[in-house]
């Protein structure tokens, strides 16, 4: 098996950083009406700075696509052009068409040559999919290098806009025009932007390389509902009734493709199944975590930080607060993206050292799956 190393990433963010004030002037109000919803999610984020693919106006400055072939054209230079590629594995939970793929969408504005598309679906760890797909291609010998992505472009899916139906819906029926706060509660949560890696075959001859050491993922659908889901409704079993199944004016008047968590879920496993995910991992690669230098936890907010910080320790794997290396306050929380800001930051500030270990740890709430990685520094 070859050895697979991240020589180079990058990073596309759209536009200026935009702050918690200036939030409601991008993303409109929905009934044109102060959130009641917003101090209170962004008290507990953290978040001060994210990054929005429209103008204040709620216009599109960029497609999905388009935030994610910026980032890789970055990773392009004189000794690996466009036309050196041979795999693009392209993660995202918000493709700017159902079909064709996203990887296809991104491919068609590279215009390099004829390359293998990978496309990976799901939420947070769509882009650690992605990731995955380009290593093991490499590993094998499928190909020699790949370039992974991982992108979002969340905003269109907050503007206020897309809730006047159901406002209109509710007034009509006499009811408090009031959206669901498992509704609201992502529009202060969630972020646009791209991240993209080189993977090759062999390390850079100057400067720091990341050796992909392995990467693990682990679902745990088989035993838990639905916990964020789009593009439908949860009814009271716990199943999910997808948008095909209703009538055409229900799309807007129940407002089926907004992002939709039930926080009580999120609360209840998000830790400690991230821990069941980490124990398996230590047993099948005998690894002890007090090893790492580095740790690069995707956290959707930081109200979770305190939490998984205790999580860890109680179960025996206590990661000391000064080797965590996060972002999340800069650029906010980017779904499959925001582990590729991580590694791009800090394999980009200068301070690696060869021998360092970095691990990866990428929730995702879906129906809740994880992935755990380890990288060395050569």
């Amino acid at each position: 098996m070859n050895k697979v190393y991240i020589v180079k990433s990058s990073k596309f963010l759209p536009n200026e950083p935009v702050s918690n004030d200036e939030m409601e002037s991008y993303l409109g109000k929905i009934n044109d009406t102060n959130s009641r919803a917003r101090a209170v999610v962004l008290r507990n984020n953290g978040i001060k700075t994210r990054y929005y693919a429209l103008d204040k106006n709620g216009n599109q400055t960029h497609t999905n696509a388009q935030l994610t072939a910026e980032a890789i054209k970055l990773l392009f230079e004189q000794n690996f052009t466009d036309k050196d590629l041979e795999l693009l594995s392209c993660g995202t939970t918000t493709p700017d068409v159902l079909l064709p793929s996203h990887a296809a969408m991104v491919h068609g504005l590279l215009k390099n040559r004829s390359v293998e598309l990978n496309s990976s679906a799901g939420i947070c760890n769509a882009g650690m999919n992605a990731l995955k797909y380009g290593y093991m291609s490499i590993m094998c010998g499928n190909t020699t290098n790949a370039v992974c992505t991982g992108s979002e472009r969340l905003s269109p899916w907050m503007l206020s806009s897309k809730f006047e139906g159901e406002v209109a819906s509710l007034k009509s029926l006499k009811e408090e025009p009031i959206i669901a706060f498992k509704k609201e509660f992502l529009r202060w949560m969630l972020s646009d932007g791209a991240g993209a890696v080189l993977l090759k075959n062999k390390p850079n001859t100057e400067g720091v390389s990341l050796e992909i050491k392995w990467i693990d993922y682990y679902s745990y659908a088989f035993e838990l509902e639905t916990c964020m889901y789009a593009g439908g409704d949860k009814m009271e079993n716990g199943e999910i009734k997808s948008w095909l199944d209703y009538e055409p004016k229900d799309m807007r008047n129940k407002s089926l493709m907004s992002f939709k968590q039930d926080i009580k879920l999120l609360d209840e496993y998000i830790l400690s199944k991230g821990i069941e995910s980490l124990e398996q991992t230590v047993a099948k690669r005998n690894f002890k975590v007090d090893e790492i230098d580095y740790f690069l936890p995707h956290v959707s907010s930081n109200f979770f930080v305190e939490g998984l910080y205790n999580s860890l320790k109680d179960a025996g794997y206590e990661i000391p607060k000064e080797k965590w290396f996060m972002n999340l306050s800069k650029v906010g929380n980017v779904g499959a993206a925001s582990i590729y800001l991580m590694i791009e930051e800090l394999m980009n500030l200068g301070q690696l050292k060869k021998g360092q270990k970095i691990m990866l740890s990428v929730p995702e709430s879906g129906r809740f799956s994880y992935t755990i990685a380890l990288l060395e520094v050569v």
